[in-house]
């Protein structure tokens, strides 16, 4: 059966069961989405407070079949927080829901609601002298509850793991309304299905997440950051395996950056500093975290040096104080920023198996030159694999002198993953953005029972349609 509209009738219903101010009209934040590539018509906007009220919401439009499209901070980049067609939904943002209801310090444990920002997670972890090591770029406005409904990654991914494992139990609402109560601290609970484990990443299509208890981490006594100039893709990676070798799991993040990135910086953004004057062909920016006791910019320049002798690095910078560390990352994180005000024909957040990477960097560039002449961005988080492929104009061109080329330009990039057996999207999710990716070179049998679970856990269909499962 088709969905309902949240229509006056419904949103007089809804308001009458909850508190005062709780069900509004949306604002224009909630209906579009950062890339500017989405936009909602319409919806009916709910602020709940509490898991109860969540629950209410969920009953209500469970029982009316009207859609719901949970909404973090509506960061993500796949479309998932806005729907564009179909009648109009409830878009429930947890934005009023930003306590930290614990924090237990001798388990490693912090007990956030869906609200939070990520941002605000960190601080309350580093007060306690304690690490919560998720780190986006979005981390400023970015809630906890769509970091973990979209799986997210960051650049701590080598040494921490994603959004899942990072994750010890959630309190959740199922669609019909039901309560999940899961925030246990357990690092070990064998007891049947891994529901937690089912709702992170599932985009919001099965349940709301209204609460999450995190893994926290003693903070490295030492850190260290260095950026390396290798010679390219298959030199970073050896230099990656030494570095572990060398400091084992003491290698926090490992990035791979391309000197097209720092020159769309140089041409976007050129208050950003530049870490060299003739820019480098590809670097990567190695942080390190260490006992104490262990010096952290030492143990960078011996690895420098095997690596220089081995003929992988050929220049370098260590970090010698928090402000060249700052310094150092602020052109990696402000590469996003300068992609967008370029304009990118087409991006791809792909995952590969690290030992294919160098070669679909060079069969990805013959790939893309096959099409035309374009500007190819490659950098990312080289230590788990996953590369931000991303595809520019040419300069004096923009990507809507391109527009009709951006569906060959993705099935060419796609189809090049799918031969190396890597992954169409590696962290940002499937959203609305990449359905006819997943249907394209997603597993028959995993699809089979996607839609078995999401047919089981919301037989209306009301949870985010058209998300992740289309159709």
């Amino acid at each position: 059966m088709p969905l309902n509209p949240a229509d006056s009738a419904f949103a007089e219903r809804l308001a009458a069961a909850l508190p005062f101010d709780t069900v509004r009209p949306p604002e224009p934040r909630h209906l579009e989405e950062p890339r500017g590539r989405y936009f909602a018509k319409s919806g009916l906007l709910a602020l709940p407070r509490t898991a109860g009220e969540v629950a209410t919401i969920l009953r209500a439009a469970n029982a009316a079949r009207v859609g719901v499209v949970p909404y973090g901070g509506g960061t993500g980049l796949v479309g998932g927080q806005v729907m564009t067609t179909g009648p109009a939904p409830v878009i429930l943002s947890l934005e009023r829901m930003r306590a930290i209801r614990a924090l237990y310090t001798e388990e490693n444990v912090l007990i956030a609601e869906a609200g939070c920002i990520l941002s605000d997670i960190q601080a309350a972890a580093s007060d306690a002298n304690r690490l919560f090591p998720l780190s986006l770029a979005a981390e400023g406005t970015a809630r906890i509850g769509g970091t973990l409904a979209t799986n997210a990654g960051g650049v701590n991914v080598l040494r921490y793991g994603n959004a899942r494992e990072l994750c010890l139990g959630l309190e959740a609402v199922l669609p019909t309304g039901e309560i999940w109560h899961g925030l246990k601290r357990l690092r070990k609970d064998n007891t049947g299905y891994d529901l937690r484990g089912l709702l992170i990443g599932a985009e919001g299509t099965l349940g709301v997440i209204t609460a999450a208890a995190l893994k926290l981490y003693p903070r490295p006594a030492e850190e260290g950051t260095a950026l390396m100039v290798v010679d390219g893709p298959r030199a970073a990676l050896d230099l990656l395996a030494r570095a572990r070798g060398r400091l084992g799991e003491g290698v926090s993040a490992f990035e791979l950056i391309h000197r097209q990135g720092l020159e769309f910086l140089r041409e976007t953004l050129p208050d950003v500093r530049l870490p060299f004057d003739d820019l480098p062909e590809w670097m990567v920016l190695v942080e390190v975290g260490l006992a104490q006791g262990l010096n952290a910019p030492a143990a960078l320049e011996a690895l420098f040096e095997e690596a220089a002798e081995a003929g992988l690095v050929t220049d370098g910078l260590i970090a010698q104080t928090e402000a060249q560390r700052a310094a150092f990352w602020s052109v990696r994180e402000h590469i996003p920023e300068a992609n967008r005000r370029i304009g990118s024909v087409s991006s791809h957040d792909i995952s590969l198996p690290l030992g294919a990477v160098p070669e679909f960097i060079e069969k990805g560039g013959e790939a893309i030159a096959a099409l035309g002449a374009f500007r190819i961005n490659c950098f990312g988080h080289l230590g788990d694999g996953n590369l931000h492929y991303n595809v520019f104009p040419m300069p004096g061109k923009s990507r809507a002198d391109h527009e009709t080329q951006r569906d060959a330009i993705k099935r060419a990039v796609h189809d090049l993953v799918a031969e190396f057996d890597g992954s169409v999207s590696a962290e940002h999710g499937i959203g609305r953005l990449k359905t006819g990716d997943l249907a394209r070179y997603g597993d028959p049998a995993k699809l089979m029972a996607m839609r078995a679970i999401k047919q089981a856990l919301d037989p209306a269909g009301i949870m985010n349609p058209g998300a992740v499962l289309d159709g």
